[in-house]
């Protein structure tokens, strides 16, 4: 039995040799606590080792794919350094292990995507946005460098120029503005999403197995090259949390208001 004890994902095959990974907290907009980043990190090794299938689809249960980290994850965070290398190790190895899985993915963006649900997004081979959803990287609002993903794979996927912009202001982008900066594979509406995932599963499930992985295999070695600024951004994330910036962003998160962070920097 492949696929068994997880508690924050479900699993179903839409057809054969295809597996769907659902985020599945959708009374939390499926927002990852401890337990859910951990196996949204992990589960790529497993999929990566069977053999019964040939492509996997990614999507969330309900109005959201993933909210990211939780209030209470992040609070632990600020305040306890085991816990915080922990966090730094799995969004380590999620990034690592989603490159390196050998099976095609799809990510079906039915809703908002953020933190760990965006680097599962946009790091998917093939990422498919639903008409209405808008996307944003709030690390800097939350007074964090935009560590997880974003320097590894926004400026090979929209340029510099976007990515800049985008990171550094925080501001959303919809489904069709990201596909048209390339952001995103392909835009569809709301209703096609499901459907258009299905479509996409299909052709690479019915395609030449090893020619399809290997030819993502030599693709990502755009991404494996850059592993260094990566494990830079991501390690200067984690230091932001041991800040004040992240204490004032967490609050005003928390009250529904902007942050007031304080003038000028110590670096």
């Amino acid at each position: 039995m492949h696929y068994t004890g997880y508690e924050r994902l479900s699993f179903d095959y839409p057809m054969p040799r295809v597996l769907r990974v659902t985020f599945d907290r959708p009374e939390r907009y499926n927002a990852l606590d401890a337990v859910g980043h951990k196996e949204i990190t992990y589960v790529w090794r497993e999929i990566d080792d069977d053999r019964d299938i040939d492509c996997v689809i990614v999507t969330g249960r309900g109005k959201a794919f993933s909210a990211g980290g939780d209030f209470e994850m992040i609070e632990k965070m600020r305040g306890d350094f085991t816990t915080l290398a922990q966090t730094w190790k799995e969004a380590r190895d999620l990034v690592y292990n989603v490159i390196n899985c050998n099976k095609p993915t799809i990510s079906a963006i039915n809703g908002p995507a953020v933190g760990a649900g965006l680097v599962v997004a946009l790091l998917c081979d093939i990422s498919i946005a639903a008409r209405s959803v808008r996307i944003t990287d709030g690390h800097t609002r939350l007074g964090v460098a935009a560590g997880d993903h974003a320097a590894i794979i926004w400026p090979l996927l929209c340029g510099m120029a976007k990515a800049k912009y985008y990171l550094l202001t925080c501001d959303q982008l919809s489904g069709e503005e990201a596909e048209r900066i390339g952001l995103v594979s392909l835009c569809v509406d709301d209703d096609e999403l499901e459907m258009k995932s299905i479509e996409v599963a299909r052709k690479l499930a019915e395609g030449a197995p090893s020619a399809i992985r290997w030819t993502k295999y030599a693709l990502n070695n755009w991404l494996r090259q850059a592993g260094p600024i990566y494990d830079a951004s991501t390690a200067l994330e984690m230091m932001g949390f041991t800040g004040p910036e992240s204490g004032e962003g967490l609050a005003a998160l928390k009250e529904k208001r902007a942050p007031k962070f304080p003038p000028g920097s110590p670096v």
